[in-house]
């Protein structure tokens, strides 16, 4: 049995806030933190109760190891690490995060067929509200899968998706928030414009999106039918609508998941 359920290597904004969830439901005596900055590692496991380890000590004790690392970074990290996971006698799963890198791809830079995980958080994932898309190789047992939701769960929903669709999905779960956060920081510009103090115009907007979010989601409706259930003939919100649609609005928007997923696709054609 390995040490630690979880290690994180790697704890930026992502890293960071899985550790966060993973606390929340696993004893944080049995999670192990490393980043490249040690001090980084050390202060949030200070905070969470967990251990602090360099990379290959917590790869070489943990169940789960969960690679929070840039894909431009990826070949490098594992390339030091594959030597840790050829010598290890236990059963143990690579999680990665990394946007564009392909399970095979992990593989490869790891320098074995092992079991692979790979997930597309996102940042509401902090507050317990992220939108987690996962796959996994065939070496992933369904025990091992079920595991390791269980343990995350605290991060928010998580949905399996194919990986050949892994890339688009996620230019909009994974790149979305900031988007959203664009959108919301615009309509309060507008509510400032026309007067209204900037505290309540943030807070009118983020409440206003959560709950048009959680009503998508509940209601089962097209978002087109909940559209227009706001917009009364002659009324303000189709003169809204309106601009939004003289400012080529949804077309942005696709556009910005199309880029999404481009630049995405790029970052996945590095070499392993």
């Amino acid at each position: 049995m390995a040490d630690y359920e979880f290690a994180f290597i790697g704890t930026g904004h992502m890293g960071s806030a899985l550790a966060y969830a993973a606390a929340a439901t696993v004893d944080p005596k049995r999670i192990v933190l490393a980043n490249r900055t040690p001090a980084k590692a050390q202060a949030l496991a200070k905070e969470l109760g967990c251990a602090c380890a360099g990379n290959g000590e917590a790869s070489a004790q943990s169940r789960f190891v969960v690679l929070g690392v840039k894909p431009q970074l990826m070949a490098d990290v594992l390339g030091k690490l594959a030597p840790v996971f050829a010598a290890r006698t236990d059963r143990f799963v690579l999680v990665t995060m990394a946007a564009g890198l392909t399970t095979e791809t992990i593989c490869k830079m790891a320098g074995g067929d092992y079991p692979v995980i790979r997930i597309m958080p996102n940042t509401p994932a902090v507050v317990g509200e992220g939108m987690i898309l996962y796959t996994a190789n065939a070496l992933v047992s369904p025990e091992e899968t079920a595991d390791f939701l269980a343990g995350m769960e605290a991060a928010g929903r998580f949905d399996a998706v194919e990986e050949s669709l892994f890339d688009a999905a996620g230019a909009v779960s994974g790149c979305g928030p900031a988007y959203a956060f664009l959108f919301l920081e615009a309509l309060a510009d507008g509510a400032v414009a026309c007067g209204v103090p900037r505290n309540k115009a943030t807070l009118y907007a983020a409440q206003m999106l959560l709950g048009s979010a959680r009503l998508a989601l509940e209601s089962g409706e097209h978002t087109a039918v909940l559209k227009d259930a706001v917009c009364s003939p002659g009324g303000s919100t189709i003169a809204g609508v309106r601009a939004l649609e003289q400012g080529a609005f949804c077309g942005a928007c696709i556009d910005a998941v199309v880029a999404a997923y481009e630049r995405t696709r790029s970052l996945g054609k590095q070499k392993a």
